[in-house]
């Protein structure tokens, strides 16, 4: 429905996520993947949502003077806000255990933005989620990194994965958003980006 809606664009999507790349097959769109190299940093005056937005754009910058004039590129960076930062990769096993010990038996926030680039104009869009975890004991975060090796995750955590099973007990909002897209408005995003075309 929607790719035929953008049939005459081409669709970039720079990320080598696995689960952002399966949420754009599922959507049913003709894509292409491209991927450079982006230093994730941020100034420190940022907070919440303004830090995933600017990583997204800054995604986005590699790419600006390559694009064509049919090309729509989807960057995207999602973080985790926790007792007021921002809990990116865990670099080790001890900051992972640190990580998960901090969102054990509490509420935090995951806040995933993606940018919507094209030759005419960028869009920026944040989708934010509540997430609470049960009370984790430290034999479940161990056992945990130990076999599912979150090193890839932002909050050491990937909410479909047999942590989010047992530990979640509430989710305010988007559970997609969670696993690093928010689906629903990325959908709504590229239909009015068509109906605009």
């Amino acid at each position: 429905m929607l790719n035929a809606k953008l049939k005459n664009h081409n669709i970039i999507l720079a990320s080598g996520s696995p689960r952002r790349q399966t949420f754009f097959k599922e959507l049913g769109l003709d894509f292409e993947i491209r991927l450079k190299p982006v230093k994730e940093e941020y100034p420190t005056r940022l907070t919440h949502f303004e830090i995933s937005n600017y990583l997204a754009q800054l995604k986005a910058l590699p790419f600006k003077e390559e694009l064509q004039s049919k090309d729509i590129l989807i960057t995207s960076d999602t973080i985790v806000w926790h007792q007021n930062k921002a809990l990116g990769k865990p670099r080790d096993t001890d900051e992972a255990i640190s990580i998960l010990k901090s969102l054990s038996d509490a509420t935090h926030e995951v806040i995933t933005s993606v940018c919507f680039t094209t030759t005419d104009f960028e869009k920026t869009i944040h989708n934010t989620t509540k997430v609470t975890f049960k009370a984790l004991t430290d034999k479940e975060i161990e056992y945990y990194i130990t076999n599912y090796k979150p090193y890839d995750k932002a909050g050491a955590y990937g909410i479909q994965d047999w942590i989010g099973q047992i530990g979640v007990t509430k989710i305010e909002g988007s559970y997609f958003n969670v696993m690093g897209l928010p689906v629903h408005v990325v959908y709504k995003t590229l239909n009015t980006i068509a109906d605009l075309s």
